[in-house]
């Protein structure tokens, strides 16, 4: 995948307009871990809401592969599960294919939490659910949103070690936003520094 001078604008509540990105030019390697790093501010979700097309580019354009068109599976920092579905019910949103949803809460290691509701599980199982959920989606492109950046560390590093062994499984191109240069620097093909403006 490839941004190719992309530009982007927001118009202020001053109606002031303040430019996010003018002509960003970046590659993302295909099936690999591509990492977005850089001060809060400087545009990292604005870039992949532009990749997943929730928001247009004013100039560019945004071109992906052959193997990585269609649609995108979107991590975010809160795990957003339905509370009123099973485990099992909000996986199967996204795929409708219950022994798909059954082999990833495997790998989430969740099969004993598949019948129980959100406000039962913990933080960290949580987060599971919403991983097995994003592999469940059949996507060829997840992106993530600091999606292990509300834990502390000993959590952090074990939900960024299974989903990158999940990864292993079920190989699809990453762009994944962080603030952590150590977790970053472990996983990612490619790291991304985003000055601010």
């Amino acid at each position: 995948m490839r941004l190719e001078n992309v530009s982007k604008s927001y118009t202020s509540h001053d109606k002031d307009t303040v430019k996010v990105f003018e002509n960003l030019s970046l590659v993302f390697p295909k099936g690999e871990v591509s990492c977005i790093t850089g001060p809060s501010g400087c545009g990292k979700t604005t870039l992949l809401n532009l990749i997943a097309g929730v928001l247009k580019p004013e100039g560019g354009s945004i071109v992906f592969e052959e193997k990585e068109k269609g649609p995108v599976s979107y991590l975010f920092q809160e795990p957003r599960l339905l509370p009123w579905r099973t485990v099992l019910e909000n996986c199967t949103l996204v795929c409708d294919d219950i022994e798909r949803a059954k082999h990833f809460l495997e790998l989430a290691k969740l099969s004993d939490k598949a019948n129980r509701f959100p406000s039962e599980l913990s933080g960290g199982e949580r987060q599971r659910a919403a991983i097995a959920r994003a592999f469940c989606y059949r996507s060829n492109v997840i992106l993530m949103d600091e999606p292990f950046q509300n834990l502390d560390k000993n959590l952090k590093e074990e939900l960024a070690s299974l989903f990158f062994k999940m990864l292993k499984e079920d190989k699809r191109t990453v762009i994944w936003v962080s603030h952590d240069l150590e977790l970053a620097n472990t996983y990612a093909k490619k790291v991304i520094d985003l000055t601010s403006r």
